[in-house]
């Protein structure tokens, strides 16, 4: 259980629309839209490993034709993400987030498709990119005057590997350690 990921960026783009028909004044499909969907036993590990490019596009919608004036709907794109999670934009601003299992965020929206007020022609989807960021509440907290041995006991009561010495200040960056016990309970 090495390896704990706490945020992932990824790439989200929502479908183009579909193309319009202007002989008959028809409207293409609206494109797909990228959602994020909260759900238990899901990790951001586990996004990454199942997704190495980290790239989610929704579908294009359907072209108006003469059998179908209105295009059918591109399909939706939907990534199953941890509860407690904040969605950020690239430049750090946060645009949502997710607190319980089977709430949604829209993270990228699908384009028009092809209209009379669009010239038949349709839209592309919005794209961004995104960071997740996982909210994490620690269940034990070590404080203490330096060297009083918060760092010794932590590494030994968990596979977390702090740096050990005789410093003057305390420690700069907050060390995680876990601890899995046999019925698969973590602290």
């Amino acid at each position: 259980y090495g390896n704990f990921i706490d945020d992932l960026r990824l790439y989200v783009r929502g479908g183009t629309g579909g193309m319009g028909y202007p002989r008959l004044g028809g409207e293409g499909g609206r494109g797909g839209d990228v959602w994020f969907v909260a759900r238990e036993r899901t990790t951001l590990k586990s996004i990454r490993e199942r997704y190495p490019q980290k790239r989610f596009v929704a579908g294009t919608g359907a072209n108006s034709s003469v059998k179908a004036l209105k295009g059918e709907k591109g399909k939706d794109c939907e990534v199953h993400v941890p509860p407690g999670i904040s969605v950020l934009c690239d430049d750090g601003k946060q645009i949502g987030e997710l607190n319980a299992a089977g709430e949604r965020f829209l993270a990228a929206r699908g384009g028009l498709g092809g209209s009379l007020t669009t010239n038949f022609v349709p839209c592309k989807g919005q794209r961004r990119i995104v960071r997740l960021d996982l909210k994490l509440i620690a269940d034990v907290g070590l404080v203490g005057f330096p060297n009083a041995g918060k760092s010794s006991l932590l590494s030994k009561i968990s596979h977390a590997k702090p740096e050990i010495a005789n410093y003057a200040f305390t420690t700069i960056q907050p060390e995680l350690g876990k601890i899995m016990y046999a019925d698969y309970k973590q602290v």
